[in-house]
């Protein structure tokens, strides 16, 4: 096991009814608020009403941000931040899933950016100082922002899609009613099965052989998803399967899994040039391209990993281990096929002569993935195999 520093600072308020703490949540903050959400479900659902409500009731003047979009834009985080110095505002609260959550983060350290916030992007984390305090109230499983440090923008203008991480970034505190997710559509839910997944298996292809308590903790959040994902898709309002989900998403990525071993991010690459350049849903992307990096990367060197993942994952049995390693990326491909995902680039638009392009955004800054390097050849063959 590698050295490892530990914080996970987000204060979680889990379960039903909690956004009556808000209030009280927010009072150390501030009173002049930032609301950012989406494009219209927080306002059919009736929390856009439960929210400026205790606004309201504390006192609390706030501002709107709205229409923050999937694969959210940086064009919002410029007129959120214009916003923020506009009204002198104290505090950010987010209301939505993880583009709404990292719209606002980016918003929240972008305040105290004096260029452009695409900068920090380009400049890197090293970038990031501090950071407005930001309150979270989740509205779909997938991405863990509520509980990471971790923000993705896309630039519209030069079609690039970047990450940015900090501790600043967390969230002050983020409330978890997995009720909230009810409404949340089918696709959208298998896409946010998916992104748990990957996530989770990202941190699980490591180079590091010596993670065995790691390891374990990725195999049960994995086997969460298997049980939980078809059957919130069958049974949208069942409290369980939407909580543990809701759970699994927040653990997947708030730092936990990673520490103290090299974690991989490839596949993530390539999703990150193929959204910002199709605007796929980023879990739709993850369940096309994650089979195909799988059987890329699969070789003797490796063969290990996949066996321990498909024994451990998906029960495969049987003697020889290439014969078992090659089962268990079937069977996730089979998992991501039945939530009801597309198999391959072509189905969500993609054209075959934009593969190269494709494959020199996911290198644009170097090389991909620790479990195996990527180069531009590597992502555009394994682009051209998931078209």
């Amino acid at each position: 096991m590698l050295d490892f520093n530990y914080m996970i600072s987000t204060k979680i308020l889990f379960g039903k009814n909690k956004i009556e703490r808000l209030g009280e949540e927010l009072k150390p903050y501030g009173k002049r608020v930032l609301f950012v959400y989406g494009q219209g479900s927080v306002k059919k659902t009736g929390l856009y009403g439960a929210v400026t409500d205790i606004f309201a009731k504390n006192n609390m003047v706030y501002q709107e941000l709205n229409g923050v979009q999937p694969n959210p834009r940086v064009s919002h985080v410029r007129q959120g931040i214009k916003i923020c110095r506009d009204h002198d505002i104290e505090c950010v609260v987010a209301v939505g899933g993880g583009s709404v959550i990292d719209c606002a983060k980016t918003i929240a350290t972008g305040v105290y950016h004096e260029g452009d916030p695409w900068d920090m992007f380009l400049q890197g984390d090293s970038s990031i100082k501090k950071a407005l305090p930001l309150g979270v109230i989740l509205t779909f499983a997938g991405t863990g922002s509520e509980m990471n440090g971790n923000a993705v923008i896309s630039n519209e203008a030069t079609k690039e899609k970047l990450a940015i991480h900090h501790d600043a970034l967390r969230p002050r505190f983020s409330i978890l009613d997995p009720t909230y997710t009810f409404t949340v559509s089918k696709t959208q839910t298998a896409a946010g099965t998916v992104d748990i997944f990957s996530h989770v298996l990202e941190q699980y292809f490591s180079p590091t052989k010596e993670a065995f308590v790691q390891n374990r903790l990725a195999e049960s959040l994995l086997k969460t998803c298997i049980v939980y994902g078809p059957v919130a898709l069958s049974k949208p309002t069942d409290y369980e399967a939407r909580a543990q989900l809701m759970w699994t998403s927040s653990l997947a990525l708030n730092g936990l899994l990673g520490y103290g071993r090299i974690s991989d991010w490839a596949t993530h690459g390539m999703e990150h040039a193929l959204s910002a350049t199709y605007d796929v849903t980023h879990g739709v992307g993850l369940a096309i391209l994650t089979p195909y990096w799988m059987e890329y990367v699969l070789t003797k060197e490796t063969s290990d990993k996949f066996v321990e993942y498909a024994r451990n994952v998906w029960q495969v049995t049987g003697e020889n281990d290439l014969a078992v390693a090659k089962k268990g990326i079937q069977k996730t491909r089979e998992f991501f096929t039945d939530l009801g995902m597309p198999k391959t680039l072509r189905e969500v638009g993609v054209k075959e002569n934009a593969l190269e392009t494709l494959a020199e955004k996911t290198v644009l800054h170097g090389d991909v993935g620790k479990f195996k390097k990527l180069s531009k050849n590597d992502a555009l063959i394994i682009l051209k195999n998931a078209y």
